[in-house]
């Protein structure tokens, strides 16, 4: 299993969730209200004026818990669905999982 987490623009969590819900074997996922920013350094050559961290932007933070056979359809499916092609576009991430389980009450007697 791999645990598949996104911060993304928030105009573009409509058209991601309609492609994931098309995606064979797509488990669902969790959505919450995220800020963040990057380094400018790392998308700009650096200036001479002194540059802060604090240009903060709305973002989405999407986190999903996958089988292994369709994590990397998933991760491609955010990141083609997602792009602008503008710097803040946002960041996909996948790490290994190794253990999961369902929290529910089965039908009969507690």
């Amino acid at each position: 299993m791999k645990e598949i987490k996104a911060v993304i623009r928030p105009n573009k969590l409509t058209a991601l969730r309609a492609a994931l819900r098309d995606l064979p074997g797509f488990p669902g996922m969790t959505v919450s209200k995220a800020e963040g920013c990057s380094a400018p350094s790392r998308h700009a050559p650096p200036s001479s004026i002194k540059e802060e961290l604090t240009d903060y932007t709305p973002k989405v933070r999407i986190e999903i818990v996958a089988p292994d056979d369709v994590a990397e359809a998933i991760v491609d499916c955010i990141v083609t669905i997602s792009q602008t092609g503008q710097i803040g576009d946002g960041l996909v991430w996948m790490t290994d999982v190794t253990r999961s389980a369902f929290i529910y009450k089965t039908t009969g007697p507690a």
